[in-house]
C-alpha cells in the first residue's frame, strides 16, 4: 500500500492518500482542518467519468458498456476513487501520481495526478490518456469542505452560473437549461468563461475554487459539509456531451483553490 505523501508550504499542509483513491486526506490551514473527516472525507479525484451515468451504461460508437450500479440505479463518481495510485514522485510542496485503467473500465489508459502547494494556493491537475482505443471519458474532483470549521459561521457559497441544467426526478440533467435556482442544490451549473466560486467562512478564511473547466457541480444538501465540484462534463455526460480521448489529444484538467484568511491566524 502507498504511504501518505504530505506537502507543506507556509501555513499550509496537504495530505494525499495514494493508496485510496489518491484522494486528498487532509487540508490544514494555520492548523485548522477545511476537509471533512470520517467515512466520506477529504477530497477525490472522479475519473473516468463524474457523477452519475444513467443505469451505469454508456456508449462507444456501436458499443455499449456497462459499468457497476454502486449508487441504485445508476453508476457514480468513476472507478479512480477506488483505485491505489502509485506515487510517481514527491518532494516538499508538489507530488505526481498515476494509475492504470482497468476493469471494470473496459479500455486502457493512465490516469496521472499533479498536486502543487503554496502559501496561498493548491493546484490539481489530472490527466488522462489513452493506450490504443479511443473512449469518451470525464475528470473532476470531490471536495467535501466542512460547512463550519469550528471557528466563526458556518460557510457562504457565492457564485454566477450562467445557467443550471434542469435536473430531473433520477437526479440527471434533463438536457434543458433553466435559470439558475437557489439552494441547497445537488445540481450542475455552466460557468462558460471557468468555474468560479467563492467559499467564505465569515471570520476565519475565503477560499476561491477557479478552473477553466465550464462545469460546476455544487452539493450542500448535507448538514457537515459542502461539495463544489469542477469536472470536464456534466453528469451522464459520456452519454450526452462525450468528450474522446485519443493517442494525440488527451483529456486535461485543473482546478486551483486560492485561500486567505478572514482571521485565522
Amino acid at each position: 500500500m502507498s504511504q501518505n505523501v504530505t506537502l507543506a508550504a507556509g501555513a499550509a499542509e496537504v495530505v494525499v492518500d495514494p493508496g485510496n483513491g489518491c484522494r486528498l486526506a487532509g487540508l490544514r490551514i494555520g492548523g485548522v482542518e477545511l476537509l471533512r473527516q470520517g467515512p466520506r472525507y477529504g477530497a477525490f479525484p472522479m475519473v473516468p467519468w463524474c457523477g452519475r451515468i444513467a443505469e451505469g451504461r454508456f456508449r462507444n460508437g456501436g458499443e455499449i458498456h456497462q459499468m457497476p450500479v454502486n449508487s441504485p440505479p445508476h453508476a457514480i463518481h468513476g472507478t479512480g476513487r477506488d483505485t491505489a495510485w502509485r506515487t510517481a514522485r514527491a518532494d516538499d510542496r508538489s507530488a505526481a501520481f498515476t494509475y492504470d485503467l482497468a476493469d471494470p473500465w473496459p479500455y486502457s489508459g493512465r490516469v496521472t495526478q499533479l498536486v502543487e502547494l503554496t502559501e496561498e494556493s493548491l493546484t490539481l491537475t489530472m490527466g488522462v490518456e489513452t493506450y490504443g482505443d479511443s473512449f469518451p471519458a470525464q475528470a473532476g474532483w470531490h471536495p467535501w469542505f466542512l460547512r463550519n470549521l469550528g471557528v466563526g459561521k458556518d460557510v457562504e457559497i457565492g457564485f454566477q452560473p450562467s445557467w443550471q441544467e434542469e435536473r430531473g426526478d433520477d437526479h440527471l440533467p434533463t438536457g434543458q437549461r433553466i435559470e439558475p435556482r437557489p439552494g441547497p442544490w445537488d445540481d450542475c451549473f455552466g460557468m462558460p468563461d471557468g468555474v468560479d466560486v467563492t467559499l467564505t467562512w465569515p471570520g476565519a478564511l475565503e477560499l476561491k475554487v477557479t478552473s477553466r473547466a465550464e462545469w460546476v457541480v455544487v452539493y450542500d444538501e448535507q448538514t457537515e459539509a459542502v461539495c463544489v465540484e469542477p469536472q470536464s462534463g456534466p453528469p451522464n455526460g459520456l452519454n450526452t456531451h462525450p468528450r474522446l480521448v485519443t493517442p494525440i489529444d488527451p483529456l486535461e484538467i485543473a482546478t486551483t483553490w486560492t485561500w486567505r484568511s478572514l482571521g485565522l491566524a
